[in-house]
């Protein structure tokens, strides 16, 4: 099997360590976050890194105690980039100084070239216009270069904001690259990237054909299931696993009966017509709503959910003779989040196990093929398999589906109100041509009835809220602009085709201080 040129990113616990890899990921290279304490010198070589990156933290270099990166990172002869915290390391373990109690920076910079620097390698291309913006995050900072560096830019709180030994290929900066307030950060990761040599040889169809390649070896001749959500991460990895496999694979869709509009029949038409996947269809919408009317707290109502499904996907697991194996469409950012940063600042976010404790439950063993991918590339390897475009690029849907979109008590009549707004909704979207522009909208029905009229008469109906978000990855968002006009038009459509609501409103919060779910 093929092996990709590798790029190993060290994460010393920094929020954004992510968009390092995503920034690369981008560029077709292949590369891995791995904590600082899983890796020894042992490990680090097991690697064969062609190129490191040593990421920001939290901590001090200056407390006793620190991370480090691996001694053996110095002698490995491969071009090494540190990033914030990740510079102060390289100094601190290379001879320079680091020192507490200077001028701090937080936000945006200006960085400007220092005297008599040539600003060629990593820098090209860089201070076109005499500075560069950049993003910085730091209370610590250089005071003192490790012997053969040398200094290419400076900032007000940073004088060695960006530092070079070219002989050794150690470059380091005290700005953040990864995140987009730093105007040619992009650049920068280009330039350090081709300078350790770097094809871009990572692409989805190679990687699709890795992936069979490796199910086929992992699995044999032996029987999946695989828990179907109708979301894209499970849709991907079944119909990858598929291919792989073929009818060894049997896919379960627990149908809680909390989906959109019609989105139950669209699920089985694909799988079992389309792509003749073997599926089992278990219709459940009575034993979940069943359990749910009437609830009103929003943890007992994930609760609920999560529990039934166990049972119904258990129940329904159980009717498949020799399944050895569990499908997952466990993604990159959930093996990273499940990995507590132990002694370090970081904590654990969430287990990346997507229905719990099943597979020690069941016996089973875990099969997940997109565990090395970021959301984006599992809809770049959707298109690479053949999904059709409309359900690869649909906006995220909560695994509780439309509870968590039904504040207060949940009722039968509520939730079909609520999914014939939501599809009023989501038509006026596609039809304004916005659907792409946003990454997330839906209805949220209120749990209160308001006074209206209609013709001549008294209305008490139901209000709602429109929700639209833009954002790059759920971390943070914020409310999508629509026109007046927009606003108005959606507004009378939902109010005139759906019986039950009689007030529209729209969700201005941004995330923070607000989640973009309303539960």
């Amino acid at each position: 099997m093929r092996q990709h040129q590798r790029l190993l990113i060290v994460d010393f616990g920094s929020q954004v360590t992510q968009l390092i890899a995503r920034r690369l990921r981008e560029l077709n290279i292949y590369c891995e976050i791995r904590p600082y304490q899983t890796l020894d010198d042992a490990a680090l070589r097991d690697f064969a890194p062609r190129a490191v990156i040593l990421s920001g933290g939290p901590d001090s270099v200056t407390r006793e105690g620190s991370p480090r990166a691996p001694d053996a990172l110095w002698q490995l002869g491969v071009p090494v980039l540190g990033i914030c915290y990740g510079q102060q390391v390289m100094m601190t373990q290379l001879g320079g100084a680091v020192e507490s109690g200077h001028h701090a920076e937080f936000g945006r910079a200006f960085v400007t070239p220092a005297e008599g620097h040539k600003g060629d390698s990593i820098f090209t291309g860089l201070f076109a216009t005499g500075r560069e913006e950049v993003w910085m995050s730091h209370g610590d900072r250089v005071t003192a270069l490790a012997p053969g560096f040398t200094v290419i830019g400076t900032s007000p709180g940073a004088p060695f904001a960006m530092i070079a030994d070219e002989a050794r290929r150690f470059y380091a900066v005290q700005f953040h690259p990864e995140v987009h307030h730093t105007t040619n950060g992009r650049i920068l990761l280009e330039n350090f990237t081709r300078l350790a040599g770097f094809t871009g040889d990572w692409t989805m169809a190679s990687y699709r054909d890795e992936a069979i390649a490796k199910i086929r070896e992992q699995v044999g001749d032996r029987q999946v299931i695989c828990g179907l959500s109708g979301g894209v991460d499970s849709s991907v990895a079944a119909v990858l696993i598929h291919e792989a496999i073929g009818d060894q694979l049997t896919c379960v869709f627990v149908d809680h009966g909390l989906l959109r509009l019609n989105e139950a029949e669209e699920v089985v038409t694909m799988f079992r017509d389309h792509y003749n996947i073997p599926l089992i269809h278990a219709e459940e919408s009575d034993l979940f709503i069943g359990a749910l009317e009437g609830v009103s707290d929003p943890e007992i109502k994930r609760k609920t959910i999560g529990r039934l499904f166990i049972d119904v996907f258990q129940r329904e697991a159980g009717k498949i003779d020799g399944a050895e194996f569990l499908a997952q469409g466990t993604l990159y950012p959930d093996v990273i989040e499940s990995v507590s940063f132990s002694g370090g600042p970081s904590v654990t976010i969430k287990s990346h196990h997507n229905v719990g404790g099943l597979p020690e439950k069941m016996g089973l063993k875990l099969v997940e093929p997109l565990r090395e991918l970021f959301k984006d590339e599992v809809r770049a390897l959707g298109r690479e398999l053949g999904l059709p475009e409309h359900f690869i690029a649909r906006h995220p849907f909560p695994g509780p589906g439309l509870a968590i979109r039904c504040p207060g008590e949940i009722t039968r009549e509520k939730l079909e109100i609520l999914r014939r707004a939501d599809a009023v909704y989501i038509d006026q979207i596609r039809k304004h041509g916005l659907y792409d522009e946003i990454w997330q909208a839906f209805v949220a029905i209120l749990p209160v009835k308001t006074v209206g009229v209609m013709g001549d008469g008294r209305t008490y109906d139901f209000a709602c809220a429109l929700r639209a978000v833009t954002s790059v990855d759920g971390m943070t968002a914020d409310y999508y602009p629509f026109s007046h006009e927009f606003l108005g038009e959606t507004a009378t459509r939902i109010i005139n085709e759906v019986k039950g609501i009689n007030r529209v409103t729209y969700d201005i919060t941004s995330k923070p201080p607000g989640t973009i779910e309303w539960e």
